[in-house]
């Protein structure tokens, strides 16, 4: 079983039902999944970093929302162009995005 060292959590505004829609979706959240993906297969990080798509966390005026665990940090208004600064400063470096945090 493969303990990652970070588990994110994406909101995709997934219903339910497992249709998609609401802010974080039509705010491009699943290109933001895809976005994470891609840095992961980059970095070679794929045992180190585990990324899931939510449905809501009730903030939507954040959104997109990305929450990072262990460490329990939520990222607000998250883009595509704010994902390489996660990895490097975050996930590599150790300190959490504080301009992203809420």
């Amino acid at each position: 079983m493969v303990q990652p060292k970070y588990h994110v959590f994406i909101c995709t505004s997934c219903r339910i039902n497992g249709q998609q829609k609401g802010f974080c979706h039509s705010k491009g959240a699943v290109d933001l999944v895809e976005r994470f993906m891609e840095e992961i297969e980059d970095r070679g990080l794929s045992g180190d970093v585990v990324i899931n798509n939510t449905g809501c966390f009730g903030i939507c005026d954040r959104g997109p929302i990305v929450v990072v665990y262990p460490d329990a940090v939520w990222y607000g208004s998250v883009s595509e162009e704010d994902v390489e600064r996660i990895f490097e400063e975050h996930f590599e470096n150790g300190n959490p995005v504080k301009d992203l945090m809420i």
